[in-house]
């Protein structure tokens, strides 16, 4: 089902609350202080049924220039509104302050209201007329119709009803298939029920017994109960206003701008970037750094006004600027959001978030403002690239991806395949969720990868490559879980950039190459090793009579490290040919005698127990065997 806000505007005791009361028979100003002074103050919520039976909520908001602020967190999520014109006075200075608002927050339907017309006779009327006609030309409410209506005599009322009817009708239905958000805009308490808070539902659905997160402060609790329209339901969606009653939430943990979602889809940020228009009436530019107020939602914060395209931004003219934010704001791209001047408060700007979640950027950065301008567009899978390619060093899930992008993004998933088979992003599977990172990204790691190795084979001409685990350590850090760097790792080898040795990580091109004087003294070494058979010789025997020990050295590694020699211990290493055999010959055994001792193994291999011994404990390690009692038996 569709759900309808329709919201009010206009000047201050121009009649907007009485005429909702002759549309629904209900009073929305509830505060004794409102009811005394016959203006309201804060925001007022009804609702009533059209003539087809859909159900629209009312929104009622303050006309008087001091509660703008409330005006604001009201109006940013009407589908249609009514701006409320007195007849006997016409255009005043808020009708002209909330008719910005209602173009800056891309309000597109709207009717005008001539109230109080049993006041006026009918040639004043249609002089009103004109010159509401004459105002809003070119605007989103130069074609709307413009009724004279009297909340008293009850004219023009049926008329107004049906527009509203028809116009409800085509609104565009809200997104309830995305993550559930509710900007708050009234907290209280309920005696044997605890804390509630009212807003408006702008994406999503909500459900007895949801767990939800309030931001920015993290705070969870459990919906206990929900009201649409002073009934309670199970479920309330997009569009529709509600009341929720949530448990394990006290009351001083929210407040009017917070807003309640689902875990971990939203990120409150200090700094946000944006597209800005700066409303033709004003009277002067916008400087850079500009201490200005932002309203966005039900929240009112201060901030800084970076300009990163112009020097200034001059009336009538739009610009890429970033908002440093004196408190964290909880956004999503392509939210609407107003400024107004920090003191006296007039409505100046306003804008669409690009990047809700933004990194200090310098002014006159081309490319950075290149960026803003590929978000802008807003091209799905050019929003998705770029967002993987800025967040890749994250190794970001499907998760992490929707907040940074900052919006709902219904096909996430299909864009990030097609993204995939086009081999501009990397799938690495995982045990729990997938992870992506951008093509460019793997290729800035490689050159890394390239670089540190060829640095180390200047270093060490004769390893045949770096310990497996001191490359991630430089070129990744911790963020990597070892199973997607192996899957890194993999990728590269299949794309013959890398080849793994054991543990260790070799140039795919790179061959130890040996001088003649290095290649003598390899080939003496496994001289000896194959001779010693199972009674190798060690290092320092080995090494005693060499005048070059450096280069010896460099030399028995290299035959360690391209799997020549074998290194159990750091006194006992075999040729590779020996140990290969001796596993064979030890397999044999247990296969015909049910196991082996290191009597045996001494008697087999004819060698000291010292090596049978480490030989039988490496094969236990490799869990080739396994001990039991006194003898070895296969694993």
């Amino acid at each position: 089902m569709k759900h309808v806000i329709v919201g009010t505007a206009g000047h201050i005791d121009h009649g907007k609350t009485t005429l909702i009361k002759a549309l629904t028979g209900r009073e929305t100003d509830t505060l004794k202080e409102e009811k005394d002074r016959g203006i309201s103050i804060n925001l007022g919520f009804t609702f009533f049924d059209l003539p087809s039976g859909r159900r629209a909520g009312i929104i009622d908001v303050p006309g008087h220039e001091k509660f703008v602020k409330n005006m604001l967190a009201g109006v940013s999520s009407v589908d249609v509104v009514i701006l409320v014109i007195a007849a006997d006075e016409g255009i005043m200075p808020q009708t002209e302050e909330h008719f910005e608002i209602l173009q800056l927050l891309n309000v597109k339907k709207g009717i005008i209201a001539l109230t109080k017309a049993d006041l006026v006779d009918d040639e004043w009327i249609e002089m009103m007329k004109e010159d509401v006609q004459e105002r809003f030309k070119g605007t989103f409410l130069e074609d709307s119709p413009i009724i004279p209506v009297s909340s008293k005599t009850k004219m023009g009322i049926d008329n107004l009803i049906s527009i509203l009817e028809e116009y409800t009708e085509e609104v565009e239905a809200k997104d309830t298939e995305g993550h559930f958000r509710l900007p708050v805009d009234r907290v209280f308490t309920v005696s044997g029920f605890g804390t509630v808070v009212t807003g408006t539902i702008i994406s999503g659905r909500v459900k007895e017994g949801d767990i939800v997160t309030i931001y920015p402060s993290n705070a969870q609790g459990k919906i206990r109960t929900i009201q649409v329209h002073e009934e309670n339901v199970t479920i309330a969606e997009a569009g529709q206003r509600c009341a929720l009653n949530i448990s394990g939430v006290k009351k001083d943990d929210v407040k009017r701008g917070d807003v309640i979602s689902i875990e971990h889809v939203m990120e409150p940020s200090m700094i946000i970037d944006s597209k800005l228009y700066h409303i033709k009436s004003a009277e002067k530019p916008i400087e850079n750094r500009q201490r200005l107020r932002l309203y966005h939602g039900t929240s009112e914060i201060l901030c800084r006004v970076v300009i990163l395209d112009k020097e200034e931004l001059k009336p009538g003219e739009e610009a890429y600027v970033q908002l440093r934010l004196e408190a964290p704001l909880t956004s999503q791209r392509n939210d609407r959001f107003v400024l107004r001047t920090y003191s006296p408060m007039h409505t100046i700007a306003g804008g669409t978030i690009i990047e809700p979640v933004a990194k200090k950027a310098k002014r006159f950065n081309e490319t950075y403002i290149d960026e803003l301008k590929v978000k802008e567009e807003g091209k799905a899978g050019s929003l998705i690239e770029n967002t993987v390619k800025n967040i890749s060093g994250s190794f970001p899930t499907v998760f992490d991806i929707l907040k940074a992008l900052g919006k709902n993004e219904q096909f996430i998933e299909d864009n990030l395949k097609v993204l995939v088979d086009e081999g501009v992003l990397i799938k690495l599977s995982s045990l729990d969720k997938a992870i992506y990172i951008h093509k460019d990204f793997l290729k800035k790691k490689r050159e890394e990868i390239e670089n540190i190795l060829e640095k180390f084979y200047k270093e060490n001409p004769l390893k045949a490559g770096m310990p497996k685990e001191e490359i991630k350590a430089k070129v990744f850090g911790k963020s990597l879980k070892q199973k997607n760097y192996d899957e890194v790792m993999s990728l590269l080898e299949e794309r013959e950039v890398i080849k793994q040795i054991n543990n260790l990580i070799a140039l795919y091109s790179f061959q130890v190459k040996y001088t003649k004087e290095q290649q003598n003294m390899k080939n003496a070494i496994i001289r000896e090793f194959k001779q010693g058979e199972y009674t190798p010789p060690k290092y320092e025997d080995l090494s005693k009579n060499e005048k070059d020990k450096k280069n010896f050295k460099m030399v028995y590694d290299s035959l360690i490290d391209n799997g020549d020699l074998i290194k159990l211990t750091d006194d006992v290493v075999f040729s590779s040919e020996h140990y290969e055999k001796s596993k064979e010959l030890v397999v044999n055994f247990i296969n015909e005698n049910g196991g082996i001792t290191p009597s045996d193994g001494r008697d087999m291999l004819k060698s000291s127990r010292k090596y049978v011994v480490t030989l039988f404990e490496h094969f236990d390690t490799i869990k080739l065997t396994k001990r039991l009692e006194d003898k070895r038996i296969l694993f």
